[in-house]
């Protein structure tokens, strides 16, 4: 018989939360800390979303999707889960640029950069000094309507190296492009001009392990292969959900899925007003990706000389249709060496990062999907080898991930890596007005993106939750 993965879950809790990328951990931790009954299901077997991990033959692990993230972590981690894993949060001191306009390397922070753009690119330095405090001065209240390419010509007219420069590197962590919103490029960018890049040492497999102890010291209950149908409504309240053919009771719903699946599928329009639900389903969803996983040979150690991140692109210029082309010009590589993923027998892995469309891979035939994977697989390990000299020869283990492969896994529309565009933040903080007790927390809005910003959304959305339930206020 199949496995009953519901068989010790209970009746009723006061907290069901679906999902378990990072935004659903920090909400289940925080609010099983603070005394609440809280359930936990996932639909896939492994915790963590796309902040988990896979293993390979040859004892290959990898991260699912690239990791770098702010100084701001560290103080999240500790305050929202626990010394033990912040103190393992460690900054990337090699971040390298190559690309037709300029070839450098920084540490990714507001005084290294400052240096760069006003000896190196020739920017007064009253210039640089201004668009740094401008970005920083950047919050979610601002004007919607200026565009990143707006607040570029501002500062750095006809400086489309100077574009590039600051532009790449956001691009690849919350999928933000010159035509969204300036303040979603200009609040994540000063996030990171603060301290630099960091990421988890260890990797995302002992990261995971020791948040899903953490849950279980402060008795949140798991269950992993439990998807859930329908979250149940009474009345303009939610009052449970439906999973494996049974109702769940609970005070409140904290979904972690895709803001327009948690509204649409799991609500479901006739739960909701309905200039709600066409606000809804006006939200974009952001751009989805494709990873390329590479295991090198256990002699094979490649120079640290090549950089923790490497930007690389042959594109003349920094462009958004370039970015999302099947004819990928731009990739950023992610190195693992043996000090950032600790580990016998020590290995080196290179991880490929680049933007993509789901449309170009949705409707390819099963031939032509596997085509498509290995000419992406073949055409990086190319670009890789101008960087790791021989680097074919040297790959023990190599896999691709495409659009759908996130789709598959994770249930995300389209394969979305970032979630929604910038107006799906706003729906998201208004749907508990709109059916009490049902809030969502996830990446949406792409300030809302990355670890950093799951986590913290993570935080809000549970501080919310717990002024509900702890102001007795009843099952709808």
């Amino acid at each position: 018989m199949p496995r009953d993965f519901l068989k010790n879950v209970s009746d009723d809790y006061d907290v069901v939360v679906i999902g378990s990328g990072l935004a659903g951990l920090t909400s289940a931790n925080i609010l099983g800390r603070a005394g609440h009954r809280v359930l936990l299901l996932e639909q896939h077997y492994k915790l963590g979303g796309l902040a988990t991990w896979f293993l390979r033959p040859g004892g290959h692990i990898f991260d699912v999707s690239l990791h770098g993230f702010p100084h701001g972590m560290i103080k999240s981690c500790r305050r929202y889960w626990n010394a033990d894993i912040a103190d393992r949060i460690i900054q990337l001191k090699n971040i390298r640029f190559d690309n037709p306009m300029f070839s450098l390397t920084t540490t990714f922070n507001r005084a290294d950069f400052t240096s760069l753009l006003s000896t190196r690119f020739g920017i007064p330095l009253e210039t640089v000094n201004a668009f740094f405090d401008t970005a920083r001065g950047m919050n979610f209240y601002d004007d919607q309507s200026t565009t990143t390419r707006q607040l570029f010509d501002r500062f750095f007219p006809g400086r489309e190296d100077v574009v590039r420069l600051l532009m790449e590197p956001i691009t690849y962590a919350n999928g933000s492009t010159l035509e969204d919103p300036a303040i979603t490029y200009g609040i994540v960018f000063s996030n990171f001009m603060s301290k630099g890049v960091f990421i988890y040492q260890g990797g995302t497999d002992d990261l995971v392990a020791r948040m899903k102890r953490e849950l279980e010291k402060n008795h949140v209950e798991i269950a992993i292969r439990s998807p859930v149908d329908r979250i149940v409504v009474n009345d303009g309240q939610v009052c449970g959900v439906e999973v494996g053919g049974r109702r769940i009771g609970c005070r409140a719903v904290v979904s972690n899925a895709n803001l327009r699946t948690t509204i649409l599928d799991l609500l479901g329009p006739q739960a909701l007003p309905a200039d709600f639900v066409a606000e809804t389903e006006a939200v974009r969803l952001n751009n989805s990706s494709t990873q390329v996983y590479m295991a090198m040979k256990p002699d094979v150690e490649i120079d640290p000389a090549t950089g923790d991140l490497l930007f690389t692109s042959t594109a003349a210029t920094f462009r958004t249709d370039l970015l999302l082309s099947r004819d990928i010009s731009s990739r950023t590589f992610s190195f693992y060496y043996p000090d950032t993923r600790p580990g016998k027998p020590r290995r080196h892995a290179v991880v490929s990062s680049t933007n993509a469309n789901w449309s170009d891979w949705a409707e390819l035939s099963a031939a032509d999907y596997e085509a498509s994977k290995q000419e992406l697989i073949d055409t990086t390990i190319d670009a890789l080898e101008k960087y790791v000299p021989d680097a074919r020869s040297k790959i023990d283990w190599v896999e691709a991930a495409t659009p759908r492969t996130f789709n598959h896994y994770t249930q995300h529309q389209l394969g979305a890596s970032f979630g929604t565009k910038f107006e799906g933040l706003g729906v998201s903080r208004a749907l508990p007005q709109k059916i009490g007790g049902m809030y969502h927390a996830g990446s949406v809005g792409i300030i809302m993106s990355g670890w950093l910003g799951a986590i913290n959304y993570g935080v809000i959305v549970s501080n919310e939750v717990d002024q509900r339930l702890s102001s007795g206020q009843p099952v709808g």
